[in-house]
């Protein structure tokens, strides 16, 4: 991506991989970018969709026509920066008009140097992605802008997802910890691939004090920190790449330490116990996706980020070298996997973000789920 700041709003040209091509206005930063394009349904929350790492080199297109019109603040971002490759609005705001507001969405988007555009039919371009799924794209606009053949080569040039190892690009690159927020009850070693904020937030608020470690950390550096639980966090990129972590997991459930894995790493879970994973035609992204707990038969509103899945049964119980799994929670819009739980180890996984960060606060629960196995372990191991 390369990018410059520019307050004037000069024309834009969004191109897609297949050679449909949409024409509109410079929206942040001014120069090119290209990345994988896909749409997000949430009609708020933005700030917290652009800082999430598991978005890095997605192009991020809004389903929702109205968007800046709470600005950004210091409060609300997932990480350090904003990790989109490129942004895609239909109409943004002339000016944010909300009492926590510090910078403009546009302002925000030049600072980090995000090429974006606006003025573009997003129902159009939704529609055309639906259709023929997600596909590498090319934002260009100032001394970018060139014939469109020549801007159509560029963006088929690009890496596309498939294959793409990110995790690393993404992480801490030092451990971290997390205190737990009054009394201290549990120790987690939690596998950073891409972790948003709100995640360890929410184990802290149960007690739980978070060693928040890189996504190369090893068996013995998560065994390091003594951890009453492992957790492993959402991410960017193709699971396929992961075998690192894969082998990390496996080591985990060898030892029988209470295991919680969400997004990338319930797809890494899904490997480890040897299913395969595969790419979404168009993913599932926003804050309003429909998941049933099969468990419970509760149907939860849910957050979403992801476009690879675990390849699963639905109808059976598996037997695998770690005991029998079953599919735990299914997406209601296609009855994709959205959660595993194994039933002769303390070990579950779920593909959605239950930390709500933007989203509903329907699966909150599962937090609470996982210092429960943690609880039982304790008391399984005294009365050893």
């Amino acid at each position: 991506m390369t990018a410059t700041n520019a307050k004037a709003a000069g024309p834009a040209v969004l191109v897609l991989e297949d050679g449909r091509t949409f024409r509109g206005s410079a929206y942040g930063a001014v120069g090119e970018t290209f990345g994988e394009a896909v749409f997000s349904t949430g009609m708020s929350g933005y700030q917290e969709t652009l800082t999430d790492p598991s978005y890095h080199r997605q192009v991020v297109v809004m389903t929702a026509p109205h968007v800046g019109n709470t600005g950004v603040n210091d409060d609300d971002p997932e990480s350090s920066r904003i990790w989109v490759s490129g942004y895609v609005v239909r109409d943004p705001a002339r000016r944010p008009s909300n009492w926590r507001s510090q910078r403009s969405l546009d302002e925000e988007l030049e600072r980090y140097g995000v090429v974006g555009i606006s003025g573009i039919d997003t129902r159009a371009l939704t529609r055309h992605l639906r259709e023929r799924g997600a596909m590498r794209v090319g934002i260009f606009s100032g001394a970018a802008v060139a014939d469109d053949a020549v801007l159509l080569e560029k963006v088929r040039s690009a890496p596309e997802m498939t294959g793409a190892d990110l995790a690393g690009e993404v992480a801490t690159k030092e451990a971290y910890v997390v205190p737990a927020i009054g009394t201290k009850k549990f120790t987690v070693a939690a596998l950073d691939l891409g972790i948003k904020g709100m995640t360890p937030h929410r184990m802290a608020e149960r007690g739980i004090e978070v060693h928040v470690l890189p996504a190369a950390a090893t068996v013995e550096d998560v065994y390091a920190v003594n951890p009453d639980g492992v957790f492993f966090s959402n991410g960017p990129g193709d699971p396929a790449t992961a075998d690192h972590q894969v082998g990390v997991a496996q080591a985990v459930l060898e030892r029988g330490t209470p295991f919680f894995g969400i997004c990338f790493g319930n797809q890494i879970l899904g490997r480890a116990l040897g299913f395969g994973t595969y790419k979404l035609k168009y993913g599932h992204r926003g804050i309003n996706q429909p998941v049933q707990d099969r468990t419970t038969g509760k149907v939860e509103v849910t957050a979403h980020n992801h476009g690879f899945a675990v390849d699963a049964p639905l109808d059976k119980v598996t037997d695998t070298p770690y005991g029998r799994v079953e599919v735990t929670h299914v997406c209601l819009n296609d009855n994709v996997v959205e959660g595993l739980g194994l039933l002769d180890r303390p070990a579950f996984s779920v593909q959605y973000h239950p930390e709500a960060a933007a989203g509903p606060h329907d699966a909150a629960y599962l937090f609470d789920r996982f210092t429960s196995l943690m609880d039982t372990a304790l008391m399984e191991s005294k009365s050893a």
